[in-house]
C-alpha cells in the first residue's frame, strides 16, 4: 500500500488544448494546438501548457488567446497507439451535417499533410 505522501507524487498524462490567431497570416487563421503533459494535477498541467502556449505563441509571432481546455488521460502508463488524448461534448441543436460544416468544415480550414525528408 502506498503512503499517502507517494500518492501526492503520482503524475498522469494531460492533453491541454490552446487556441491561437496567427494575425499576421493570410486570411488570420486560428489554431487549436494540443500538446502533452505529464503532471501531479489538471491545474499543474494546465500552468505548464499555457506558459508554453505563450512562449510558441511568441516566438512564432501569434497570439494566444488564455483559452486552455485539459483532458486526463484514462492511461494508468505512457500513452500508447490508439490512447484517447482528447473529448471535448459540445451540446448543440444543429443537425449532424451543420454541425460538421459550423466547427470543422467550414472551408477555410489549412489542412494537408507534411513530408519530412
Amino acid at each position: 500500500m502506498a503512503a499517502a505522501g507517494d500518492l501526492a507524487e503520482e503524475k498522469s498524462w494531460y492533453a491541454v488544448r490552446c487556441v491561437f490567431h496567427w494575425d499576421a497570416w493570410e486570411g488570420t487563421p486560428y489554431e487549436e494546438r494540443l500538446t502533452l503533459w505529464q503532471a501531479a494535477s489538471m491545474d499543474e498541467a494546465i500552468a505548464r501548457a499555457e506558459s508554453e502556449a505563450r512562449t510558441y505563441a511568441g516566438e512564432w509571432g501569434h497570439r494566444y488567446l488564455e483559452l486552455a481546455q485539459c483532458y486526463r488521460l484514462a492511461t494508468a502508463g505512457r500513452p500508447g497507439d490508439g490512447a484517447e488524448v482528447f473529448s471535448l461534448l459540445r451540446d448543440s441543436l444543429l443537425g449532424e451535417e451543420a454541425y460538421l460544416d459550423h466547427f470543422f468544415d467550414t472551408g477555410q480550414e489549412h489542412q494537408g499533410t507534411t513530408t519530412e525528408g
